[in-house]
């Protein structure tokens, strides 16, 4: 038994301390080999069979390309987007998106800390959702200087969409249009691309759709979270450490969505030919990370029209909202494979104890109660077995001091002591393990949901999401699982064992300075609540 609880005990610490390492998502493939290879007409894919790699070689550039010297170096002309949700910034420049800040969402817990944004780059840089045609009849560049009749436009009063269109136009050649159709009650909107044949000859159409996104070079990667590109590929996520990125690799088809993450936000694109769309990921010099869809290759003839079609989708982490979409997009949000079906059903009851009590502090006191209660009569059994397991104690001392030297003999005679007394070994440390998936759940719920961002308790906590600033919560939690710890029967005699014992609450109090303070709320009044219980059930069978 003494080492079955030490086993309970290391494995209870392994899972919480490790879980991150244990858990984590697949690594990314490096960077040169793709994950999965798509062979198209574009890109030729050779097999190098003495270094066992894939190798994709980009096709040779276009015969023609248009540039003009108005397009160089311009500036652009500032488009300003205003809804309920967000306000976003697009420029003449790429027709694309210069900036997208999130009216709901501050940067820090601080009122005045400015909105969040969701764009972050450099003057000289292509903007995000900017297109390019570099592998079309016509090399078009990314950096045009488009035409629009808008300067800015408000849907903060409206209920129905409105659209966005920027044109560019090469007389005898080609026209692009690219439409922009926004919502006033959704962080999804709409692209829709149309390439008009100008000319007399087949046009041959293939687009790039990127999102450009600076990444800071020595900004250090989380543990506990990702931030750079992630895509759904065949209903599996892949993520991308931006330390290995380089040279553009190509993913794909079967792109339900691909985009940028940190946290709590993304900004995504969703294809309306998934099928038939490759990923392109790729980081230069600059450290302009850029994540690409690849259309299918069109074939435009002389005075016809080819279209081609993005959701795109630029906001929170939000499961619900990301779940509406129908594509997977809830699939960003980190609960992992199998823990999501506890962290996904403690949320929702988090979430509905929060619309009635109107702070997630106290729906976590009322959460930690109910998860108490399910597992009530466990504890009981767990707290009677132990005290059953203490008295047994100085028997089981007679026997190792009867027998010594003899260890088979010696556990004989135990378990025969244990069955003369109807005594299970095994009850006082499995409830204890049937509780650490309800813990871990409630972690990754608890860690990954944005609804706990900046979301305040009372007093000095005012952000459930980050740690106690203080360490007040975590130090005080130490101190409850030490009176715990006092309160319980000691496992037996050995000094080694009751060294390990004495140092868990230190290894737990230091563990839990760097977790959610919501966490440790949970686990604080956990620990309280136990107490009182274990306090019951040694008072009855005293």
């Amino acid at each position: 038994m003494d080492k079955r609880t030490i086993l309970a005990i290391v494995l209870s610490l392994i899972l919480v301390m490790g879980y991150q390492y244990l858990f984590l998502k697949k690594p990314a493939p490096e960077p040169g080999q793709p994950a999965t290879v798509q062979a198209t007409s574009d890109v030729t894919v050779k097999k190098d069979v003495t270094a066992d790699k894939t190798i994709t070689t980009e096709p040779p550039s276009p015969e023609k390309s248009i540039v003009k010297k108005a397009d160089i170096g311009a500036v652009g002309k500032d488009i300003k987007v205003i809804t309920p949700l967000y306000t976003a910034i697009f420029n003449t420049r790429g027709a694309a998106l210069k900036s997208f800040k999130l009216k709901n969402y501050n940067v820090n817990v601080k009122k005045d800390s400015g909105l969040v944004e969701l764009v972050t780059g450099t003057n000289d840089m292509d903007y995000p959702l900017s297109l390019s045609f570099s592998k079309s009849s016509i090399n078009i560049a990314s950096n045009l200087i488009y035409e629009t009749n808008q300067t800015t436009m408000d849907l903060t009063k409206l209920m129905n969409e409105k659209k966005l269109i920027f044109t560019r136009s090469f007389p005898e050649e080609v026209t692009i249009e690219k439409i922009f159709t926004f919502y006033p009650d959704k962080y999804t909107f709409d692209l829709e691309v149309r390439v008009v044949n100008l000319s007399k000859e087949i046009f041959k159409q293939s687009a790039l759709l990127s999102w450009n996104q600076y990444a800071e070079p020595e900004a250090k990667s989380s543990r506990y979270y990702h931030e750079g590109p992630i895509s759904y590929i065949k209903n599996d996520v892949e993520t991308e450490k931006i330390k290995n990125l380089g040279p553009p690799k190509i993913l794909g088809p079967d792109i339900s969505w691909a985009g940028y993450e940190s946290k709590y936000f993304i900004a995504s694109a969703i294809p309306q030919q998934p099928s038939l769309t490759n990923l392109v990921i790729s980081k230069d010099s600059q450290n302009i990370v850029s994540v690409s869809l690849e259309g299918p290759k069109n074939i435009i003839l002389p005075g016809q029209t080819g279209t081609f079609h993005y959701n795109l989708y630029l906001g929170p982490k939000d499961y619900s909202i990301l779940k509406g979409e129908g594509v997977g997009l809830e699939n960003s949000i980190n609960f992992g494979s199998w823990l999501k079906w506890l962290a996904l059903p403690l949320l929702t009851a988090l979430k509905y104890i929060y619309h009635y009590v109107h702070n997630y502090g106290i729906a976590i006191l009322i959460l930690t109660v109910l998860v108490k209660i399910l597992f009530w009569p466990l504890g009981n059994i767990s707290y009677r077995s132990m005290k059953q397991m203490q008295n047994l104690q100085p028997k089981i001392e007679a026997i190792r001091e009867k027998y010594k030297g003899d260890k088979t003999k010696v556990n004989q005679e135990v378990m025969a002591l244990y069955k003369s007394y109807k005594v299970n070994p095994m009850s006082g440390c499995l409830p204890m393990l049937i509780q650490l998936p309800v813990f871990l759940g409630l972690y990754k719920a608890l860690l990954y949901s944005i609804e706990l961002r900046h979301s305040p308790f009372f007093f000095w906590i005012q952000d459930l999401s980050a740690k106690d600033p203080y360490y007040i919560t975590p130090i005080i939690m130490g101190a409850t699982m030490f009176l715990q710890q006092k309160m319980s029967p000691a496992p037996s005699g050995d000094q080694m064992q009751a060294k390990m014992m004495m140092w868990m609450p230190v290894i737990f109090t230091f563990m839990f300075l760097s977790f959610p303070s919501g966490l440790v709320i949970y686990w604080l009044f956990n620990n309280v609540i136990s107490i009182g219980q274990q306090y019951y059930v040694n008072k009855r069978t005293s």
